[in-house]
């Protein structure tokens, strides 16, 4: 069995569910700017009413601003990032409702609007793995280590932006929220991604970056919960994880000398 060395640490584990916004992918490079566009278009719809636009409230999506309004950062344990699309549609519909359009418009128009946010997505393609994944996942895989996804958004769109990176060939498994009915912190996605692996539990760890992914791992019983908190302050919102690090240069792997 494979093992991971972390902070002096041994972990023997034979898989690795990895979440993916914030852990594989940069989070602000993707969808930092799809926020600026989406929240973009919405304040010119409402700049027409004459109401208030919602960038003066990033805030209460989680998004972090300068004193330019260009978006700079994220809350960890906020909407944008821890949110399924749904979600975040419901909370920018529900800025719109308090601007005085009837909720069924407003649902409408964050989608017609997302709609638009998406394809400038596509164009741009802005998915760029984290520093040292990909010589971690080389290692990985050349240990025999099973490695599957697990994440908040649709397994179709994980694929492709895994694909955008050229690392789709490394998780044969990939479980979106629509695979299942109840996403994180519930643990059926990492039970379902732990099945089609052919794994226990008790011999993979979790990676991700927000408490949600380490909740997940505990109560799924993984070996191990590991965060990744780039900026250095895990400590202040990955409660329940048992190790943090920041970035995959703290971690390394050794074959399995069977």
């Amino acid at each position: 069995m494979p093992q991971i060395l972390v902070h002096g640490r041994k972990v023997l584990c034979s898989g690795i569910l990895f979440d993916k916004d914030g852990t594989l992918l940069d989070f602000m490079q993707m969808w930092g700017a799809w926020a600026t566009v989406l929240i973009g278009l919405l304040d010119e719809y409402l700049a027409a009413l004459g109401k208030e636009p919602i960038g003066e409230r990033k805030e209460s999506l989680g998004l972090i601003s300068d004193q330019t309004g260009t978006i700079i950062g994220y809350d960890k344990a906020g909407p944008v990032a821890m949110g399924t699309e749904e979600e975040v549609t419901a909370l920018l519909a529900w800025h719109l409702y308090t601007a005085g359009i009837p909720w069924n418009e407003a649902t409408v128009l964050v989608r017609h609007y997302n709609k638009s946010a998406m394809q400038k997505l596509e164009q741009d393609r802005k998915a760029v793995p984290l520093p040292e994944l990909t010589p971690f996942l080389q290692a990985c895989h050349k240990s025999g280590m099973k490695m599957a996804v697990v994440t908040s958004d649709t397994t179709h769109e994980a694929e492709k932006h895994l694909d955008w990176m050229e690392l789709r060939s490394y998780f044969p498994v990939i479980v979106g929220r629509d695979k299942v009915a109840r996403g994180k912190p519930d643990p059926e996605m990492a039970l379902l991604a732990l099945q089609e692996m052919g794994l226990p539990p008790q011999q993979c760890i979790v990676i991700g970056d927000s408490n949600g992914d380490m909740v997940m791992g505990k109560q799924a019983g993984a070996l191990c919960t590991i965060g990744i908190a780039p900026d250095g302050d895990g400590e202040q919102y990955l409660l329940d994880a048992d190790l943090i690090i920041r970035g995959y240069d703290e971690l390394s792997i050794q074959p399995s000398r069977c």
